[in-house]
């Protein structure tokens, strides 16, 4: 059954991952292409939703901007460790000294193994292994050596591993969101793809929200929709309600 749309009753709020869900996973995180239209019907929505709509990744919030260019919208990058809010206001955590540790830790290894790709993020730090999905053990053994007497968190996510800071993430970033004009009031709308998501998928659930998780898999989502196609979709079919 395809997906419905909330009732009228509320203005929403949506939220939206990036890799997974507006655009395909590709092999390493600088191949991937966003489809022709995809920033023009962003900005419609964000212009239809009053400004309430913001882009929450793992990516960096200037990675996002320069895939999405030339729209410009509310963003939460690296997990909500950098967030920017719809007047613009930018907060970043400081770079962390644990994870450069992790970067050179892990150098050696990645050097040896020109097919996997070590993206420093500065306050984050993402092992991707999806080129070799063979070496996923040896990746995680030498993510546990790298982390071996540091304070940080690992996520799983699709075909990736990512270090960050304890205490973040997307549903944080979410919550932060919804306290602040304008999608304070709103009902929260989250699209999202992968474990990094649950989170969110959290978050949205408290608040009464709409949990959309897209393809297959265990999930804590109230709502699945199919494909990434199925995403713009939807989302076009949104744009069109909202007009």
């Amino acid at each position: 059954m395809p997906l419905s749309f909330p009732g009228p009753e509320k203005p929403i709020a949506l939220f939206l991952d990036f890799d997974g869900t507006l655009v395909e996973i590709a092999p390493t995180p600088d191949q991937v292409r966003v489809a022709p239209g995809l920033p023009a019907l962003i900005e419609t929505l964000r212009d239809r939703l009053g400004g309430a709509l913001a882009v929450v990744s793992g990516r960096p919030i200037a990675q996002i901007d320069a895939l999405l260019r030339p729209a410009h919208v509310a963003a939460a990058g690296a997990h909500g460790l950098e967030r920017r809010g719809a007047d613009d206001s930018l907060v970043s955590a400081p770079p962390s000294a644990a994870i450069h540790t992790v970067r050179d830790r892990l150098l050696p290894f990645v050097a040896a193994r020109p097919e996997l790709v070590l993206e420093d993020k500065g306050v984050s730090l993402s092992l991707h292994y999806r080129r070799v999905p063979g070496l996923e053990a040896q990746c995680r053994a030498a993510m546990d050596a790298a982390l071996d007497g540091l304070d940080l968190e690992l996520l799983d996510g699709k075909m990736v591993l990512e270090v960050r800071p304890h205490g973040m993430d997307k549903g944080r970033a979410i919550a932060e969101f919804v306290a602040e004009p304008p999608f304070a009031g709103r009902l929260p709308v989250f699209i999202g793809d992968d474990r990094t998501d649950e989170d969110g998928f959290d978050r949205v659930n408290a608040h009464g929200g709409w949990s959309i998780k897209v393809g297959v898999g265990a999930t804590r989502a109230t709502r699945r929709i199919g494909d990434v196609a199925e995403v713009h979709e939807w989302l076009r079919a949104l744009a069109d309600r909202l007009a």
